[in-house]
């Protein structure tokens, strides 16, 4: 897996298709997380001093939001941004 070459943006463009084929439901909800990612430096994008939930206190952080498709068949991330 480390070895593999593939295009995250074109993943997450094929990524809703395959989900309404293989895990598509009228008994689904889109779940919204967001979280935080503790950074010592300052050389990743989106790094600040920052509240995080995962650190507690004002920390170096980045804060990253994901979506994700659930149902009672499986779930699948759709998409995520810093």
């Amino acid at each position: 897996m480390d070895r593999a070459r593939w295009d995250a943006e074109v993943a997450r463009d094929v990524l809703p298709q395959w989900v309404i084929d293989t895990l598509g439901s009228p008994d689904c909800v889109l779940v919204l997380y967001e979280t935080g990612f503790i950074k010592k430096g300052q050389h990743s994008a989106g790094v600040q001093r920052q509240y995080s939930g995962t650190a507690g206190p004002i920390e170096n952080s980045q804060i990253g939001v994901f979506l994700l498709y659930a149902n009672p068949a499986g779930h699948a991330f759709l998409d995520r941004a810093l």
